[in-house]
């Protein structure tokens, strides 16, 4: 069963249990996949619906942030419960030891050595870490070994 699937299952699921705050979550999710299927007349694979949940993530973290500056712990928590819902659907983290190793593998393979070539690296490693780790720390961890 597809991504896609799975989601629209777990949302008939929470539809029967009438559990609100799930049914809600889901909801988002369903309707950022359909208005990317909509707006670009594609029917989304795996690949896709996991690039839109990572982009989904970013955001609730990014909100979460700015609540939690705000004190404002109501929101603080819905969107945690967001972001836990949205994590479901994602593929298993990466431990920083995979991420380190997947580095220094693309640095070897695309020959970067300085700064400059961090976009060759950052190429080779997206797809493989796409919904599996944190770009933004990723990146921060190319710019260490390369300014090396």
């Amino acid at each position: 069963m597809s991504l896609k699937e799975t989601i629209t299952e777990d949302m008939k699921s929470a539809m029967r249990a009438k559990d609100k705050a799930l049914l809600g979550t889901i909801r988002l999710i369903t309707s950022a996949m359909k208005q990317i299927e909509v707006d670009e007349r594609i029917e989304l694979d795996d690949a896709r619906v996991t690039v839109i949940l990572t982009k989904m993530v970013k955001q609730r973290r990014d909100s979460i942030e700015q609540f939690a500056k705000g004190n404002r712990p109501d929101l603080v928590k819905q969107e945690e419960f967001e972001l836990g819902v949205i994590q479901k659907y994602l593929p298993e983290a990466l431990s920083e030891e995979e991420i380190n190793a997947l580095i220094d593998e693309a640095m070897k393979t695309s020959g970067a050595s300085s700064i400059k070539e961090m976009g060759k690296v950052m190429g080779l490693l997206k797809p493989k870490m796409a919904g599996r780790a944190d770009m933004g720390a990723v990146s921060k961890a190319i710019k260490e070994k390369l300014s090396t």
